[in-house]
């Protein structure tokens, strides 16, 4: 729907058609969990949130890339395109809601890197946690898309993920091709895949639960959330969507700053990115 230009300093936010628009989706008691941040309720917080989304990346649109619905929950992929600092920008996102009878969302997580905000337009922005990690040598022949992960075989889907066990977790998703924060390109090779999953539990130590499941006719999405803890850091809000797609696709979403930098930073480059 047209809902015009973000809210402009001084504006009352509230009132503002783009703002009301996205209020509307969600229930008078909902909560909204964003990367990096406190899960908030209710209206009074998440518009605030919104507001501040908004005046960071004022022209952001975004288009539909897939949805599925599974009773409640409904998962819905979309490609976010921003002007920030007047450099344009485009990263993938996910959003996971669970809907009340009336439509309203009741519960609602968003899972996105926000790096990629800070990688191109500031000057200190720490270096991406994937630097370097690509394919080397002969991708490996094509070949049918495995099956998708089964609701029965989830437990230990999850064990994997919180024992660090890599072997297991890829062998699970034989020759799919892995997506994910900080790749130019899907990784076909076992070895950059393995690559890829080490780099990440060097730095991360999670501790998930697991989250809503939305299996669909040709998609399955898998959430897991709880907390990661940095080298030398406390633990933090963290989690993970994973995307199992018709075509052979295993994407990961998630936020990398966490892993990069301690909060202090992490608010200072926002700061940093915020200012004219």
């Amino acid at each position: 729907m047209p809902t015009g230009t973000a809210p402009q300093p001084g504006e009352s936010g509230f009132e503002h058609p783009r703002v009301k628009a996205y209020l509307d989706i969600f229930d008078t008691d909902a909560t909204l969990w964003e990367a990096g941040s406190r899960a908030r309720r209710g209206r009074a917080e998440i518009g605030p949130a919104i507001i501040n989304s908004l005046g960071l990346v004022k022209d952001l649109r975004y288009r539909g890339t897939n949805v599925v619905a599974d009773g409640s929950t409904v998962v819905f992929g979309q490609w976010n395109e921003a002007t920030v600092k007047g450099h344009k920008i485009a990263f993938p996102q996910i959003a996971r809601n669970v809907l009340g009878d009336d439509g309203k969302s009741l519960q609602a997580r968003r899972y996105y890197d926000r790096h990629v905000l800070l990688r191109d337009t500031l000057p200190d922005a720490p270096v991406g946690l994937f630097e370097g990690i690509a394919d080397s040598g002969p991708a490996p022949a094509e070949a049918p898309a495995p099956p998708r992960p089964r609701t029965a075989g989830l437990p230990q889907r999850l064990a994997a993920w919180n024992s660090e066990d890599i072997g297991a977790l890829l062998a699970r998703t034989g020759t799919m091709r892995l997506s994910g924060p900080g790749l130019d390109a899907p990784l076909k090779t076992a070895a950059a895949r393995k690559a890829y999953l080490q780099r990440f539990f060097d730095t991360a130590d999670v501790q998930f639960k697991a989250g809503q499941v939305a299996v669909g006719t040709t998609t399955t999405y898998v959430e897991w959330h709880g907390t990661v803890t940095r080298p030398r850091g406390e633990p933090v809000p963290f989690g993970i969507m994973e995307r199992f797609g018709p075509g052979g696709e295993w994407e990961l979403y998630f936020d990398t700053l966490p892993l990069l930098a301690d909060q202090k930073t992490i608010d200072e480059l926002f700061a940093e990115l915020a200012g004219s």
